[in-house]
């Protein structure tokens, strides 16, 4: 016999699936195409996880965050970074304040861009490398502290931070400890031709799109429980285990592993594989991941955990083609 709380979770998981048609077909209303960018999105931020997006100028990424902050009826910051960007630029910053009719002075804290659910790191390799250890450790423990005193960031708390991938010059690229903290590397690539005519024509003329809210804070913190409490397979987390095993240059691995790669994905890859493959799952309906959603998910969790050698610079091998390989190399 089923449990009420089982018969409930199958129920939740039958309107997190209603849900997600709604907000793609709100998303669609403003943004045209990018699915899959928009599907990896949700996933991470249901598996309360991070993302790092990676984009030429001009593809509508922030208009992108914009959009499903304001769909999921979430509250929505965005940091632009630049060179002299401050630590408490981002967390915020004690003011002294004059209590009114004593003269007597306090210390108050004006929060930062930082308090909202949804905060848009745009351009985070242009700033230096203490400012963006601030963002990253609230992404970490989702709270700050200030003059030793902590404050606690409001739930859900999702963080996508983009990277230009031209004009290098003067950036501070992320070490791969802090690349480590992100769920999800996401690629924008550029829209197919049919796409940018309907962007064209959609962007140029007087109407503008209503988007209609979707879900509250209060339904996304349920439903990130949700898929944590997903059954997953043995055979299904056995299998997330040993593509990122693979990825690991020894004995063991594949040759072209050996011959390409410095370092593999750590156990971290391992986790966001399952959790990824748990909230893809539920989106879909499904109330139990299978490898196909380990596969789904593989690129944008191993593209930034594996470290290419030389060997694989100087014959113009990217990540994507070894993750292809890997997933083609490991038995299901």
């Amino acid at each position: 016999m089923t449990s009420d709380r089982e018969q409930n979770d199958v129920k939740s998981v039958e309107h997190l699936a209603q849900g997600f048609e709604h907000i793609q077909k709100e998303i669609g209303k403003v943004i045209i195409g990018q699915k899959a960018i928009i599907e990896n999105l949700l996933i991470s931020l249901f598996s309360r996880g991070h993302c790092l997006i990676v984009g030429v100028p001009g593809l509508a990424k922030t208009l992108l965050i914009k959009v499903l902050a304001q769909v999921l009826q979430l509250r929505f910051s965005r940091i632009q970074f630049t060179p002299d960007l401050m630590p408490s630029d981002i967390t915020g910053t004690e003011i002294i304040e004059e209590i009114s009719g004593t003269g007597k002075k306090h210390f108050r804290f004006v929060k930062g861009p930082i308090f909202a659910n949804v905060v848009l790191a745009d351009e985070i390799n242009r700033t230096p490398p203490k400012t963006q250890a601030a963002l990253l450790e609230a992404m970490q423990e989702h709270s700050v502290t200030v003059a030793g005193q902590t404050y606690v960031l409001e739930e859900p708390f999702f963080v996508l931070a983009t990277q230009n991938p031209i004009e290098q010059e003067g950036t501070y690229p992320l070490p791969e400890a802090q690349l480590d903290r992100f769920m999800f590397n996401l690629w924008i690539d550029y829209p197919s031709f049919e796409e940018e005519v309907e962007i064209v024509q959609s962007t140029t003329g007087e109407i503008e799109p209503q988007l209609e809210a979707v879900m509250s804070a209060e339904e996304i913190l349920r439903f990130q429980q949700l898929v944590r409490r997903v059954p997953v397979p043995d055979n299904v987390v056995r299998y997330a285990v040993q593509l990122v095993r693979a990825t690991r240059p020894g004995p063991e691995s594949p040759n072209f592993v050996r011959d390409y790669l410095r370092y593999g994905a750590g156990p971290r890859a391992s986790q966001y594989l399952v959790l990824g493959a748990k909230a893809r799952a539920a989106l879909y309906g499904k109330y139990a991941p299978d490898v196909e959603d380990i596969q789904a998910v593989a690129l944008p969790v191993l593209r930034h955990r594996i470290i290419l050698n030389f060997n694989a610079e100087a014959e113009n091998i990217t990540p994507e083609m070894v993750v292809e390989r890997l997933l083609q190399h490991v038995s299901v």
